[in-house]
């Protein structure tokens, strides 16, 4: 049975916009991040931070660096008893500095890979998933693949909400903060064919 799940944007949704964060210890979460996440594990929801992260592209810090980062936002959450069950990050950008990195991707949104690649490794099922993001940009790619846009007014969310329009007038819930959207995903009854873990 296929499970739900609530989609993170990381840095200005869950994390402080500190970009690029370049050193585990200036990661910071935002507000009542925790609480929210934590609200998600208590009702059943698979929780999984979706990320761009084209600092590894331009050599401003390797993806080793990237793992220490993502594991103390983990840690951060779990201080407060708050569960990520999955990160999923792309590292790419079509003008990267280093080679390697540098080509037109499908995980850079609006590509769905790595919502893609959630579903296929996570077992979930994107038409019954949401997303919280600050960008218009990643609310398109979630939206492509079936998953319900949320727009949250952290981060550059304020500065982006005028450009809903991309999407449809009206068709995507805009909140202040993640728990008011965390609000919105666990009033949403179960559809046939979800389940909660």
């Amino acid at each position: 049975m296929l499970r739900r799940a609530v989609f993170f944007d990381r840095d200005g949704t869950l994390c402080e916009n500190n970009d690029p964060v370049v050193d585990p210890r200036r990661l910071r979460l935002l507000p009542r991040a925790a609480e929210a996440v934590r609200r998600l594990n208590r009702g059943g929801w698979q929780v999984v931070v979706v990320t761009e992260q084209p600092g590894v592209a331009f050599g401003e810090f390797d993806e080793d660096v990237l793992a220490e980062i993502h594991e103390q936002m983990r840690l951060l959450l779990l201080e407060d008893g708050a569960r990520l069950d999955g990160i999923y990050h792309c590292p790419h950008h079509p003008e990267a500095r280093l080679q390697r990195y540098r080509h037109r991707c499908a995980c850079r949104k609006p590509g769905v890979a790595l919502f893609e690649r959630a579903r296929d490794e996570m077992g979930i099922d994107l038409d019954a998933s949401f997303l919280f993001s600050d960008n218009v940009r990643v609310l398109q790619a979630a939206a492509t693949c079936g998953i319900r846009p949320v727009l949250v007014r952290t981060g550059g969310g304020r500065d982006d909400e005028e450009r809903l329009t991309q999407l449809g007038p009206g068709t995507v819930p805009v909140v202040d903060a993640i728990d008011d959207a965390v609000g919105l995903a666990l009033r949403q009854p179960l559809v046939t064919g979800a389940t909660v873990s």
